[in-house]
């Protein structure tokens, strides 16, 4: 296996010692960043990803034990390695316990020192040698709260845990399982995703389970279904939460037996397989009002990671702007176009309701529609009412499982009413039986009394 080369920062308010050991650990191979505080080594952080720190443990202002407090919390995937004098070994052993990953006592012996930051960049495994090139082609952002997101993403990476992925609509939760999958060691292997919400019950099983021929009408060939086309690798089920509950009971079958039987076919066929999925919706809601599998939820959820709207990331506006500019540029061979001060200003005081899709879409509109090389206030202006426009327009249109819900709701008064509150009568009329229309009345909160005469 071939020695991996890290991103190292180096915090220690002596200049001197600061140089020899950065030019140590360069004669290696690796990089290194500096930082001659405790202050600034956090700042240091906000700028980029590194793979260790190392930092003395008696310094000014912001000493090494209040450092290393700060990294537990805010990447507690880091490994931070402290150099302590003689007299401190007491307080470096206590360092070790709040979570460093060991010390070092002055003057610093070069192999030993080596030897150490290997074991630490060991310590991230496959996830940490691709994290770093995946991270920055895929996701744009300097916000310290998706970095503390990334953190848990990056060694999580690494292993088969199931993964729910949250967030609003268009907050970025493919790309996050994108990423993913492409740190991890299943990256050579497929990624396939399907939208759950966005297709019938039976259309829904056969594209996940396949089928035989024959199965059903149309079933001209046999089809093996995504979660077999998936194998190796990873299946992304995006909107699990408007999965319908009788294909929910099968996909936790799927994932208990690691098996998968096609529509129509006797046998089960064996799957090797990594689920990660994503829902916009709240599932502990979802649970209690019987419309998702507590069961499943467990199996699916082992990881959550919450992905934050674009409203708590303001930070990350201008460059996902800049991003996307230079997108549409590489794509239409073309100049890179850029914003104007105040239209920038716009675009990072907007509340973006939308997320990164929104924004997506605004820069890309005003890329189209601007002739020169930099992009008006105005122009911003146009694309935004026009997007507000659009959302009162669709206000009126609801979210599928609140319409269904609605739709039932409406459906099942009908009857009451036709039938002066008789449930028996209703149920027949349903062709359901009374227990189970007993318990759809209780779900929607209906009394049949109201109905009666």
């Amino acid at each position: 296996m071939s020695k991996r080369i890290g991103h190292i920062l180096l915090v220690d308010d002596d200049p001197s010692l600061r140089r020899l050991l950065a030019l140590r650990i360069e004669g290696a191979g690796h990089r290194v960043e500096t930082a001659d505080s405790g202050q600034a080594a956090l700042h240091r952080l906000d700028e980029f990803s590194a793979d260790c720190v190392i930092t003395d443990l008696r310094m000014d202002g912001m000493d090494g034990i209040a450092l290393l407090e700060r990294l537990t919390d805010k990447y507690p995937t880091l490994p931070v390695i402290l150099l302590t004098a003689h007299g401190t070994i007491p307080e470096a052993v206590t360092a070790t316990q709040r979570g460093a990953l060991d010390f070092l006592s002055k003057p610093v012996d070069k192999d030993v020192l080596l030897e150490r930051i290997d074991q630490a960049l060991g310590q991230t495994g496959m996830a940490g040698n691709h994290w770093r090139e995946v991270w920055h082609d895929r996701i744009v952002t300097r916000s310290p709260v998706m970095q503390r997101l990334l953190e848990e993403a990056r060694l999580v990476a690494d292993s088969d845990t199931s993964v729910l992925v949250t967030g609003e609509s268009g907050t970025g939760k493919e790309v996050l399982a994108r990423a993913l999958h492409d740190a991890s060691p299943r990256r050579a292997a497929p990624f396939v995703a399907i939208n759950c919400g966005a297709m019938p019950e039976q259309l829904l099983e056969s594209e996940l389970f396949g089928h035989e021929k024959g199965a059903f009408t149309d079933a001209k060939h046999a089809q093996q279904g995504l979660f077999r086309s998936a194998e190796g690798g990873t299946i992304f089920l995006d909107e699990i939460g408007d999965m319908p509950l009788a294909l929910q009971v099968k996909l936790l079958r799927v994932l208990q037996e690691r098996e998968v039987r096609p529509v129509g076919s006797a046998r089960a066929l064996p799957v090797d397989v990594r689920v990660i999925s994503a829902t916009h919706r709240n599932l502990g809601t979802a649970i209690e009002n019987e419309q998702f599998r507590e069961d499943l939820y467990y199996r699916l959820a082992v990881v959550t990671l919450g992905l934050p709207c674009l409203r708590e990331r303001p930070e990350d506006i201008a460059p996902l702007a800049r991003h996307f500019l230079e997108t549409i540029a590489r794509r239409n061979g073309r100049r890179t176009k850029v914003y104007a001060p105040e239209a920038m200003e716009m675009l990072c005081a907007h509340d973006w309701p939308g997320n990164i899709r929104q924004l997506s879409n605004v820069v890309e509109q005003n890329v189209a529609l601007t002739r020169g090389h930099i992009i008006s206030r105005q122009a911003v202006e146009k694309a935004l009412a026009g997007q507000a426009g659009r959302r009162e327009r669709a206000q009126s249109l609801k979210p599928l499982a609140e319409a269904r819900d609605a739709f039932v709701r409406d459906y099942l008064i009908q009857l009451l009413r036709i039938a002066d509150g008789n449930v028996a009568r209703s149920a027949r009329l349903a062709k359901r039986n009374r227990t189970e229309f007993y318990k759809l009345l209780n779900r929607h909160e209906i009394d049949p009394a109201l109905y009666k005469g």
